[in-house]
């Protein structure tokens, strides 16, 4: 699903940095860059979700936590790089449903996000599933089965294994797939890539050696079967 997600940060590289891991995801995303702005957004635009940090101009992430906790149930995720756990635990008495310090991982963020949307009745429902042979990739989850049996991944492995799955029979070069798994992350190299495959395969392959769902394509790259 689509959600419709504000960002306020008055950092406006960290503000773009999840703008892009949210699209990404596919949220429609607003960013604002002060406290004052994020409330008439919020009240105009009715977001699904906020991502607040706590220290901006005008008024402070704390003080629009409260006012809008009174006039709606809207889903807050804070952010800030007050990191004591008096701090945290002063966000969550306002009522912001989950806190994160800076410095943001954005996948950690995203996956935040996710969880926050599935605990406000905003989550995908079953069109989050994908299924490709006897492989099940849960997106909204963060889960995979393969003919039945939970596989653990790790987040790179599942960034690659939901790529390939969303389009089976398309071929996805390792520059591809570095820009669309491992985003604003440095000195990854096809090597790097090539070493996630080789791990994926051994967790949801018969035999990893003759794999039957992630394919490479030589000269290419690598793609998901088609069932």
């Amino acid at each position: 699903m689509t959600a419709r997600i504000l960002v306020a940060d008055d950092d406006p590289k960290h503000a773009q940095l999840i703008r892009l891991y949210l699209e990404r995801e596919g949220h429609q995303v607003i960013t604002v860059g002060d406290g004052r702005s994020a409330l008439d957004l919020a009240r105009s635009r009715k977001p699904d979700l906020i991502v607040l940090d706590v220290m901006m101009p005008l008024v402070d992430g704390l003080d629009v936590c409260r006012i809008l906790r009174a006039e709606s149930n809207v889903a807050i995720l804070m952010v800030t790089a007050r990191s004591s756990e008096n701090d945290m635990l002063l966000g969550l008495d306002i009522g912001a449903d989950d806190y994160l310090p800076k410095p943001v991982s954005p996948r950690e963020l995203t996956a935040r996000v996710r969880a926050l949307l599935r605990r406000t009745g905003k989550a995908e429902g079953p069109s989050s599933v994908i299924r490709v042979g006897e492989v099940e990739v849960d997106a909204g989850r963060f889960e995979v089965r393969v003919r039945g049996e939970a596989v653990a991944l790790t987040a790179k492995e599942f960034g690659i294994l939901e790529l390939l799955a969303r389009e089976p029979g398309r071929v996805f070069t390792r520059g591809q797939i570095i820009d669309k798994t491992f985003g604003f992350e440095h000195d990854v190299s096809a090597r790097t890539v090539d070493a996630h495959i080789v791990n994926l395969r051994r967790k949801i392959e018969v035999d990893p050696a003759e794999p039957r769902y992630v394919q490479t394509v030589y000269g290419r790259g690598y793609r998901m079967a088609e069932s």
